[in-house]
């Protein structure tokens, strides 16, 4: 019984322990990049960058990939040209593949779509789930809601920043040190990261991943995980007018989690929907050239060399280059929706990084 009894008395030590580290650390890493411990670059490659723009890249180190590998093995390649199928099983694999890739993402855009479509009564309830957020929204803001997704994210912001500040003045006279101190420090840091948010927020316009990118920065989840741990902690030095303050800042913060869940489902949709345009417009100008390299081009065909290599080397691996691009465009795209979609599993105060620990 002795044993049972020092066990659960050093659980419970380790468990104070836990939430002091917890108290000493209110002011944690806020923005997306501090919380990730992730170099800058990758997160542009991943998040930030035009997608165009990394499918170029992309594309740009394929053909010289292929180039440098082409020019120290050309001759082998030609000889296999010469005597096989090889250029009808590379163009017919491309052929193939462009075929799929094209087919799937559609696929795709058509399940996205087809969840915005239903019978009345659905589409009803949809709109009235959806006034009952704005309304209530309303509420805590104390105006009507912007209709702007990003004036709607910087409404709710400014009510958390407001009422952490209102809560700073309600505790200031409390003759408890250490709330003041950690109230003081939980203020700070609600207000520097709102200050950058709205600074991400201003004049981005939905479509773009600004928006998105901005809300990614403001680490609700840990915001109301303090204010949890504030309310336990020093119930006992809070009057009644203090926890209400307490209580109203928890619910705004709170209503940042599903206002950046409904942008990120539409950004989401909106995405996929653009990514099937552009598929369908690279597969048409992909499926030309790589025909045309089955149907017109051997290994006879391109003679001589152009800048100190064959000529045939420049357009296979051009031809190569530009089937491919359908594919690196959707590879550049999920890796942006896969980092978000990861990066967002949970809404509540649950902390899934190690680096965030």
């Amino acid at each position: 019984m002795g044993h049972r009894v020092v066990g659960v008395r050093e659980r419970v030590d380790a468990e104070t322990v836990i939430d002091s580290d917890a108290a000493a650390d209110i002011s944690t890493a806020d923005t997306m990049r501090a919380r990730a411990d992730e170099s800058r670059f990758k997160l542009w490659a991943v998040l930030g960058a035009n997608r165009l723009l990394i499918t170029g890249l992309l594309g740009i180190l394929v053909f010289v990939t292929l180039t440098i590998v082409g020019a120290t093995s050309f001759a082998a390649f030609q000889s296999a040209l010469e005597s096989g199928d090889t250029m009808e099983t590379i163009v017919s694999t491309l052929i193939g593949a462009i075929i799929t890739g094209t087919t799937l993402v559609v696929t795709i855009s058509q399940l996205v779509i087809s969840q915005e479509n239903g019978p009345l009564g659905e589409q009803r309830e949809r709109m009235s789930n959806a006034m009952d957020f704005r309304e209530y929204t309303q509420e805590l803001i104390g105006r009507p809601s912007p209709a702007d997704p990003s004036a709607f994210l910087r409404a709710i912001i400014d009510a958390s920043e407001q009422r952490t500040k209102e809560l700073r003045e309600a505790v200031a006279d409390s003759d408890n040190d250490q709330l003041g101190a950690e109230v003081d420090e939980f203020t700070d840091s609600i207000t520097g990261n709102s200050e950058e948010v709205r600074d991400e927020l201003e004049g981005a316009s939905f479509g773009s991943f600004d928006v998105l990118f901005a809300a990614l920065n403001y680490n609700h989840t840990w915001k109301v995980f303090q204010t949890e741990r504030i309310a336990h902690e020093h119930g006992a030095d809070l009057t009644a007018e203090d926890e209400a303050i307490l209580q109203d800042l928890k619910t705004t913060l709170s209503m940042s989690g599903p206002a950046r869940e409904h942008i990120k489902t539409l950004y989401f949709e909106w995405t996929l929907i653009d990514l099937s345009q552009l598929i369908i417009y690279l597969s048409v100008p992909s499926l030309l050239v790589a025909i045309s390299m089955l149907a017109f081009v051997g290994a006879d065909t391109f003679t001589g060399t152009t800048l100190a290599l064959p000529t045939l080397l420049w357009v296979l691996v051009g031809a190569i280059t530009v089937t491919l691009l359908p594919f690196l465009l959707l590879l550049s795209y999920i890796a942006r929706v896969a980092t978000i979609a990861k990066r967002t599993l949970a809404m509540e105060p649950l902390i899934l990084r190690d680096s965030q620990r």
